[in-house]
């Protein structure tokens, strides 16, 4: 395994993209040794991409797009901004809650990162925002809406370890409740420094929020529906991305009247496709660099590695944490989930850490690769809207790589953070 390392990094190095990175150093394995049928690779990454209960992964996709192009994200964004235009930084902060409430509909840090920064962006550079920070604000604060349910990562981490998604679904909520405060203080911070002002002098009347919120009750409630409907039985966690396509496309074409079918098809349909396409792919390559991997031992090599430095679980997992924000300086977040929950979810049981809170911790450090430089993309996302540097958005990030740091030793301390709810609603 070490040539194909060797050749993964090389091929990263050179800035190729990470899917057919991971694709064709897993390919290079196959080529050092002959003994094994060349047809393993394509058998390999179809049978990953045909595994059933991943069919909520491209669902969920299309459900975002659903209900992103039928009015939900505006209604979500004027919600948020009667909550906190009074705030110090006030379009920063509107980011921050805007991110916690697409969680229940996208998913994607990515998509949510380009469309905030495409919303709000523009009217923060009018405001005296400076471009790194407007971005990075945009970036950082899209986060938070993986890990409000239903996240794309909760299900693959999943259904590599085994874990029930409905569980994990439901850690969720509170780190990232968590992580919409770390950043608004950061935000008030940083923006008191910068001088940057409120949008609004005082704060909005109750009955402005109640109008608002009752504007955009139907994408609040969703995680709402979701979980009770997994904790219920109503539904197996690849049906109730089903349901999620469909309760997105009532709430906009019919609730809303604000998605038609020539939209559906020409937008929601071609962006989905994209979103689907590309993730898929990662999941279909990285399994044939993860056969090497499970052929040579690897897991157990790396298990026995981490085992003989420590076996207290918290020292075990700050480790393992350190390395997740390193590595994701390099690989995509996705990728690296899929190629090490089976490597470091092992090692978590053996030292006697809950799956659920550790999938949450390792989802949560292995996401932050999105918003790192070099290889972000969500960096990437946000940085093309506003013509950003990324030495721009770098210099602006600080605030918010620490609050990130921050939340995460947090939760990793107070495991009851994590598994208040899943203990509460799955028993």
């Amino acid at each position: 395994m070490t040539l194909v390392i060797i050749v993964f990094a090389i091929f990263l190095l050179m800035g190729m993209p990470v899917a057919f990175a991971i694709g064709i150093s897993g390919f290079v394995w196959f080529l050092q040794n002959p003994s094994l049928p060349i047809t393993i690779p394509i058998q390999v990454s179809l049978s990953q991409v045909l595994n059933f209960t991943l069919i909520a992964i491209p669902l969920f996709i299309l459900a975002g797009n659903v209900m992103n192009y039928g009015g939900v994200t505006s209604r979500l964004m004027n919600f948020a901004a009667s909550l906190t235009g009074h705030m110090r930084g006030g379009l920063a902060q509107v980011s921050a809650v805007l991110s916690t409430l697409m969680g229940g509909v996208s998913g994607s840090s990515i998509a949510d990162a380009a469309m905030e920064t495409r919303m709000l962006g523009p009217e923060m550079l009018k405001r005296g925002y400076p471009k790194g920070y407007a971005v990075a604000v945009n970036v950082w604060t899209s986060l938070i809406t993986p890990i409000i349910p239903p996240g794309i990562a909760f299900i693959i981490y999943g259904t590599i370890g085994q874990v029930s998604i409905g569980r994990l679904f439901a850690a969720g909520i509170i780190p990232g409740l968590l992580l919409m405060v770390a950043y608004m203080f950061a935000i008030w911070l940083s923006a008191k420094s910068m001088g940057l002002q409120p949008e609004r002098e005082k704060r909005a009347p109750a009955s402005e929020v109640i109008r608002a919120l009752g504007r955009s009750i139907w994408a609040v409630i969703f995680p709402i529906l979701l979980l009770l409907g997994l904790r219920t039985g109503i539904f197996t966690p690849s049906e109730v991305g089903s349901f999620a396509v469909v309760y997105g496309l009532i709430v906009g074409m019919i609730i809303y009247r604000e998605l038609d079918v020539k939209t559906f098809f020409k937008h929601t349909l071609d962006d989905s496709i994209n979103d689907v396409g590309s993730v898929m792919y990662i999941i279909a390559m990285s399994q044939i660099f993860g056969y090497g991997m499970v052929w040579e031992k690897t897991p157990e090599k790396l298990a026995s590695f981490l085992l003989n430095i420590s076996t207290n679980p918290y020292l075990l997992m700050t480790v393992i944490v350190l390395f997740l924000i390193f590595a994701g300086l390099f690989i995509d977040a996705t990728a690296l989930i899929l190629m090490l929950t089976s490597v470091l979810l092992p090692v978590a049981r053996k030292v006697g850490l809950d799956p659920v809170h550790f999938g949450l911790v390792f989802i949560l450090a292995a996401a932050m690769g999105n918003q790192t430089p070099p290889v972000g993309a969500s960096m990437y996302a946000g940085c093309s809207v506003l013509g950003a540097s990324v030495e721009e958005y770098t210099k602006a990030s600080l605030p918010f790589f620490i609050a990130t740091v921050a939340v995460i030793f947090v939760v990793m301390l107070f495991p009851q953070l994590v598994l208040l709810l899943p203990n509460l609603l799955f028993r």
